[in-house]
């Protein structure tokens, strides 16, 4: 008889049975296909759950302390090594306040973190103050080594609970007491209270802005198409999704290949081309290269189904064909920053696949394509979390500005939330602008399903790296990908993480060059020349030679003083065939009309 059951070759592959089961889920949970209103009972509760604890699962994080708890109870040797860490945490501090009774000047024997700032005011070395903060440091130490993970305790529930104690223990912190507080009983005294007073007014403000959700206008000197965003060039192409900016050329001659920037859609493009004298993509202009750059749109509720393939069919594979067209035989540098990276990646091997090769070279700046170890971010993602945060935005559309801006906070609460409040509410001090602080304020939505897909897709099963992300029905790997790349990470980078940027190394063949810059996730990137104590670190890797480990590499590689971007242009113009006259501005489909002037309209959508 004969076997009626699928060849492999007929089967379809796992990336596609994914998607069809997530298409599945999608479909039966929405309402208007079908309407099983015990279900929808059920989505609004957990929409409105969701919205009252910032899209934290009370499920997962009870699930992480029963987890503790249950090991902890049941290892003796465990607890028996936490007493001895209490013990040995008191001795120190009891012998630090006698010497410091004693009118000894000794090294404290506890260290606040480089982020945390709330203890930089000299009067914290100073009794009574050094009692409280040695006191506080010592339990944050204890909190952090109870909550190691050891044999049979899930590491991503030790991380968790260790972030719920540091969250708890912040909120107790010396620094946040007017009267534990040197630095504030400072103020006072010398203000005669009217700190207080400002600060009041501060919080009010403050509190009107986020019960109403009011966005407060740019101040002076940060005005967005003036100040900010203000590169000279045109929109040459506009869909429901992006708008092409074509910036003016500043050279008599630029380089034949032309540069496109993908910035992330979590947040508007203008990171890459802030105030002239840091603006990434002026730099690069005035470099000689022929620079476009995607401008999100802000999406609403009525772009609740965006899928991430929309965001890479619809913009990035649309912004090459315009570029295309306009430059027609010429590859491109593609840029991708942060999401846009990752979405670059992705249409890069969907190209490499399909055997286009238009792609002279592709740089990633602090974007990740493996996120087994995409840092704290990983403590929102699971089952439970991600289900929340699904039904959340299925009610609004979107994952709204606040809530994303909420978990970003939390990761450095110490610096972003606490040392900020301290400052602003009990010092009552105004918080002076910066280019780079008021595009961090000027947030975006992300559609429902792009979201959930990218939650499900890359964080939670980590498709990408494990040959189970399909495009267009079929599955693409990274090592397809023949054009050479440059990876950027950064030092001190809480969101993607370096070490889990380096492992796009593992995952490609090609040339691949590695640079480690100094700074954050934004301010690693915005690294301009002249920048005081800025440093790099950088190797390549050729064709075919062996994968190289992160800290093997780190300690191989010394620092060198300067901005990356230098690096980074000779390494575009070692990879470019020379010089041409500058190209026209405009889409030769629309006969090189412009649509409107840079930064365009998207940019300004609220």
């Amino acid at each position: 008889m004969k076997d009626s059951r699928k060849t492999p070759a007929d089967a379809p592959s796992r990336g596609q049975r994914d998607d069809r089961r997530i298409a599945e889920t999608a479909r039966r949970a929405d309402a208007r296909a079908e309407p099983r209103y015990h279900d929808l009972l059920d989505r609004y509760a957990r929409a409105a759950l969701a919205r009252a604890t910032a899209g934290i699962s009370p499920y997962s994080y009870s699930q992480s302390w029963v987890d503790w708890l249950v090991h902890t109870g049941r290892a003796p040797g465990r607890q028996a090594d936490l007493a001895e860490r209490a013990v040995r945490n008191w001795a120190l501090l009891l012998r630090h306040a006698v010497r410091v009774a004693a009118g000894q000047d000794p090294e404290p024997p506890f260290a606040h973190g480089p982020h945390d700032h709330r203890f930089d005011h000299p009067g914290w070395d100073t009794a009574p103050f050094v009692f409280w903060q040695q006191g506080f440091l010592a339990m944050q130490d204890w909190c952090r080594h109870a909550s190691r993970d050891f044999r049979g305790l899930r590491p991503q529930d030790a991380d968790r609970v260790e972030f719920m104690l540091r969250q708890a223990l912040d909120l107790f912190a010396p620094s946040n007491f007017p009267v534990m507080n040197p630095e504030i009983m400072e103020a006072t005294r010398e203000a005669g209270g009217r700190n207080l007073v400002e600060g009041a007014l501060h919080f009010i403000d403050d509190f009107t802005h986020a019960i109403t959700q009011e966005r407060r206008p740019p101040p002076m000197g940060y005005r967005i198409g003036e100040d900010l965003a203000c590169t000279p060039g045109e929109v040459v192409f506009r869909n429901e999704l992006f708008e092409l900016i074509q910036y003016c050329p500043q050279t008599a001659e630029v380089f034949a290949e032309p540069l496109l920037f993908v910035p992330a859609w979590i947040m508007k493009y203008y990171v890459l081309d802030l105030s002239p004298e840091n603006s990434l993509i002026r730099h690069f202009a005035a470099q000689g290269f022929t620079v476009f750059t995607i401008s999100w749109r802000n999406p609403t509720a009525r772009e609740a189904e965006l899928s991430l393939d929309d965001y890479r069919r619809n913009g990035v594979m649309a912004a090459i064909d315009v570029i295309s067209r306009i430059l027609p035989g010429r590859r491109i540098h593609a840029n991708g920053y942060c999401l846009g990276g990752t979405i670059l990646a992705i249409g890069a091997a969907a190209m490499a696949r399909d055997g286009d090769d238009r792609l002279a070279s592709i740089t990633l700046m602090a974007a990740q394509v493996d996120f087994a170890e995409a840092g704290e971010l990983l403590l929102f993602v699971d089952e439970s979390q991600v289900a929340l945060l699904e039904d959340m935005m299925w009610a609004q559309g979107y994952l709204d500005r606040p809530q994303m801006a909420q978990a970003f906070a939390v990761i450095r609460a110490e610096d972003l939330i606490f040392t900020r409040a301290v400052r602003r509410y009990l010092l009552g001090r105004e918080e002076q602008p910066t280019d780079l602080g008021v595009w961090s304020s000027d947030t975006t939505r992300l559609p429902a399903r792009m979201h959930s897909e990218y939650l499900r897709g890359l964080f939670l099963e980590n498709r990408l790296t494990a040959g189970r992300f399909a495009v267009e029905g079929q599955v693409v790997a990274l090592k397809d990908i023949a054009a050479p790349l440059f990876v950027l990470g950064t030092e001190s980078d809480h969101i993607a993480p370096w070490r889990s940027v380096y492992k796009a190394s593992l995952f490609t063949d090609n040339d691949f060059t590695f640079v480690l810059a100094s700074g954050g996730h934004n301010s690693g990137v915005l690294s301009e020349p002249g920048h005081p104590n800025r440093h790099y670190r950088i190797g390549r890797r050729t064709a075919g030679q062996r994968y190289v480990s992160p800290d093997a590499w780190l300690d191989s590689r010394a620092p060198i003083a300067g901005s990356w971007w230098t690096e980074w242009r000779d390494w575009l113009a070692a990879r470019s065939s020379g010089r041409i006259p500058p190209p026209p501005v405009g889409d030769p489909e629309r006969d090189g009309h412009p649509l409107v002037p840079a930064p365009g309209t998207y940019v300004y959508q609220t």
